[in-house]
């Protein structure tokens, strides 16, 4: 039987990461395991996670929040070393429904008799008030007539899609191995988009219409420095526009469209300083310069977490507790046990 992990990132949401600890735990097809990742939280996540009594549950703490990209990356590596077949990953604020998994499995196995690879399958995500969003983008690729294929799948209800969110994606070991894992130093917003274009540029992604998830907080729509009043937001915005740019550049099929991404930044950039939000025009002018020297390299799945270049203390809720050095010397199987009571 393949092992299935999940992978949650969580920071700071306590709350919000029992009850999507809840779902994923409530699932009618269970996980093998299930690794957090705790991005150096300091509102007692660590505490509540000690507490806890989930069965198969290894948790993560990093010691310094690298960001959601270097949240995942950790996720996606630790899942892979770990044996798992495929991984299930979503942020802390995700609630699946409890066939939610069992959904995306049962339309893998379709696709695998029709002969169709995948890079991933993705659940269609839902807001409280039931608006769709994380919308993904429909694939592009071309039958051999040359009109968008697209369409062929709708009657088994999936559509093949490329640019996705880590919002409920299940991904295939095959694609770790040979796609490695997302960009840890594009810091956040941008790492699952540039990770899903690098993986389906052979085969596409599918998104499934039974397969469903409440992605909570979603209501203000896409992120939009315009909008932004979140003074503790406003930073992030810098790598937004840097990791676009270099998305833009990377996967870009014609020069024009980097050129018009680029064009679309200046505007942005003088509407801020038409309407005098200097500090606004700040941010998006550093991460336009920013993108500039920004070539990051890809990393592959079986790489050692020593390049994160951070340490980490991990526990299992049911048996024990590790202190372990990854910026040093992680290995899965070798790490040295303490009591749960030595990280109090």
């Amino acid at each position: 039987m393949q092992k299935i992990f999940a992978v949650i990132l969580t920071y700071n949401r306590k709350d919000l990461l029992k009850r999507c600890m809840e779902a994923v735990y409530s699932q009618t097809r269970q996980c093998d395991g299930v690794i957090v990742i705790d991005n150096a939280s300091t509102d007692g996540t660590e505490q509540q996670l000690l507490e806890s009594a989930y069965p198969n549950l290894k948790v993560y703490v990093l010691s310094s929040n690298i960001g959601a990209s270097g949240g995942f990356n950790a996720g996606f590596r630790l899942a892979y070393q770990n044996g798992a077949d495929f991984i299930w990953v979503m942020d802390d604020d995700v609630i699946p429904n409890p066939d939610t998994l069992s959904c995306l499995l049962k339309a893998d196995e379709k696709l695998q008799r029709k002969n169709i690879n995948r890079a991933y399958l993705l659940s269609s995500a839902y807001t409280e008030s039931g608006l769709v969003t994380n919308t993904p983008g429909l694939s592009l690729q071309e039958n051999e007539i040359g009109y968008l294929s697209w369409p062929e799948m709708i009657e088994h209800g999936m559509v093949p899609v490329w640019r996705a969110t880590f919002v409920s994606i299940l991904l295939p070991r095959s694609t770790l191995t040979k796609y490695g894992l997302p960009i840890a130093s594009m810091f956040i917003w941008g790492e699952d988009s540039e990770y899903t274009l690098r993986v389906t540029r052979d085969n596409p992604g599918f998104l499934i219409g039974e397969s469903k998830v409440l992605h909570l907080r979603q209501e203000n729509g896409p992120i939009n420095i315009l909008s932004e009043n979140n003074p503790g937001r406003m930073k992030y915005h810098k790598y937004f526009m840097r990791n676009k740019i270099f998305i833009t550049r990377k996967y870009s099929l014609h020069y024009r469209q980097l050129i018009s991404e680029i064009y679309g930044v200046l505007r942005l950039l003088f509407k801020l300083l038409r309407k005098k939000h200097f500090h606004k025009a700040k941010v998006v002018l550093q991460g336009m310069i920013e993108s500039v020297f920004f070539f990051p390299e890809e990393e592959s799945a079986d790489a050692p977490i020593s390049s994160l270049k951070i340490k980490i203390h991990s526990f299992e809720t049911d048996s024990t507790v590790s202190d372990t050095v990854v910026g040093l010397n992680y290995s899965p199987s070798k790490n040295s046990a303490l009591h749960s009571n030595g990280l109090h």
